[in-house]
């Protein structure tokens, strides 16, 4: 078997974990970006916010 280098570089941070939402808040998450994308407002950006936990469900 190869030994293969997989280390971690000393510089690299690990973004911490989030929890996972309520079954509740999944589904008002999901249909929040479902209405953003059928009125043609969901962006890389706003996708982003809500799988990092910036932003949630109005």
């Amino acid at each position: 078997m190869h030994d293969l280098n997989l280390s971690i570089p000393d510089d690299y941070e690990k973004e911490p974990e989030l929890p996972i939402p309520e079954l509740d808040e999944q589904k008002k998450i999901v249909a929040e970006l479902k209405r953003l994308e059928e009125a043609g407002e969901l962006t890389p950006e706003i996708l982003h916010a809500f799988m990092t936990g910036e932003r949630k469900p109005e």
